[in-house]
C-alpha cells in the first residue's frame, strides 16, 4: 500500500500514488476519498474525508445471533464537534422488509440506500461500481479482508449499490456505502469470515493484483454500533513507506442484507470516525 504525504515529493514515489488509489480506495469506492489521492495532490485531512481524533469512536457492542464479540476494545467516546458525529436519522425512516430474510431486488437495494435528508447534515451521491479486476491477500485467511476492499465483499452478493455520503463540515467525513443482498445465511457467513479474517491476519499481510503490490500492516477490531441483526467494526492499516493509513470498516446485516461503510484518513495515521447515524439510518431503513 503507498501514498503521497504531505512533505513527499512526487518524484520520490514513482508510482506508488495510484497504487493506493487502487489498492487503499480501491476501484474508486469512495470519490471523496479517492480526491486524496488523485492527480498527485497532497491528501489534507479535509481533501481525506476524515480529520480523525486519536482516539476511536466509542460505542456499543452490535446484538449479534452470529457470534459478535463482546471483547472488541472501547473508547472515550470523542467530541461532539468532530465532523458527521451529531448528526441524526431522519424520525420518520420507514424500513423495506430485510429483516425478515427477504432477498432485495436491484430495484428495492436502490430503494433502501442511503439517500438525501436521511442522515441530517449528508448527501448521498452516486458512485461507480469498481472495476472487475482488485488484489488478493496472498495469504488465504486474509482473502475477506480483500474482498471488501475491492467493494465485493464475499459470498457475493445477487446485487448491489453503490453510494458516496459526505458530511456538513465542507463535505466531511466521506463516507462510502455498499449495500448486497445475499440471504441469511450468506449474508451471516460474509461477517463470520471477516471476524475470523480480523484474527488471523492481526499482524498483518501483503497481498497483490490491481496496480501493484500492498502491505497492510495490522488487523484490529473496533466498537460496533447497536443496529441490526448483526454488526462488525474493524481497521485495515496500510503502510505507506512506514507512515500508517488506516482505513476503517463498519458493516451492518439486517437479515439477509449487509451495508457496508468505509472511511480513511490519509493524514495523519489515526483511526478516523464513523458516524453511527449513518448505520442506524440504513438499518432502520432495511428493517
Amino acid at each position: 500500500m503507498s501514498t503521497r504525504t504531505e512533505g513527499r515529493p512526487e518524484e520520490d514515489t514513482p508510482g506508488t500514488a495510484r497504487r493506493v488509489c487502487l489498492a487503499a480506495v480501491t476501484a474508486a469506492l469512495s470519490l471523496g476519498l479517492m480526491g486524496a489521492c488523485g492527480g498527485g495532490e497532497r491528501s489534507d485531512a479535509k481533501e481525506a474525508g476524515n480529520e480523525a481524533p486519536a482516539t476511536p469512536r466509542a460505542s456499543s457492542t452490535g446484538s449479534s445471533s452470529t457470534g459478535s464479540s463482546s471483547s472488541a476494545p472501547s473508547s472515550s467516546a470523542p467530541s461532539s464537534a468532530a465532523p458527521g458525529l451529531a448528526a441524526t436519522p431522519r424520525p420518520d425512516l420507514t424500513g423495506i422488509g430485510a429483516s425478515g430474510g427477504k432477498a432485495l431486488t436491484q430495484g428495492e437495494l436502490d430503494q433502501a440506500i442511503l439517500a438525501d435528508g436521511d442522515v441530517s447534515g449528508f448527501r448521498s451521491g452516486p458512485m461507480d461500481a469498481p472495476p472487475p479486476r482488485g488484489e488478493n491477500a496472498d495469504r488465504s485467511e486474509c482473502l475477506p479482508l480483500t474482498a471488501v476492499l475491492n467493494g465485493k465483499p464475499e459470498p457475493l452478493g445477487k446485487a448491489v449499490a453503490y453510494r458516496q455520503l459526505v458530511g456538513p463540515d465542507n463535505d466531511r467525513p466521506a463516507v462510502s456505502e455498499f449495500l448486497t443482498t445475499h440471504g441469511v445465511r450468506d449474508a451471516s457467513t460474509l461477517l463470520n469470515r471477516l471476524r475470523a479474517a480480523v484474527t488471523a491476519c492481526a499482524d498483518g499481510f501483503t497481498a497483490s493484483g490491481g496496480d501493484g503490490p500492498s502491505t497492510y500492516t495490522g488487523v484490529k477490531r473496533l466498537s460496533t454500533v447497536k443496529a441490526g441483526d448483526d454488526a462488525l467494526a474493524y481497521q485495515l492499516t496500510g503502510d505507506f513507506e512506514g507512515d500508517p493509513v488506516p482505513l476503517v470498516f463498519h458493516l451492518v446485516r439486517v437479515g439477509g442484507t449487509v451495508a457496508t461503510f468505509y472511511t480513511a484518513n490519509f493524514e495523519n495515521g489515526a483511526t478516523p470516525l464513523m458516524p453511527p447515524a449513518l448505520l442506524a439510518a440504513q438499518a432502520t431503513k432495511l428493517t
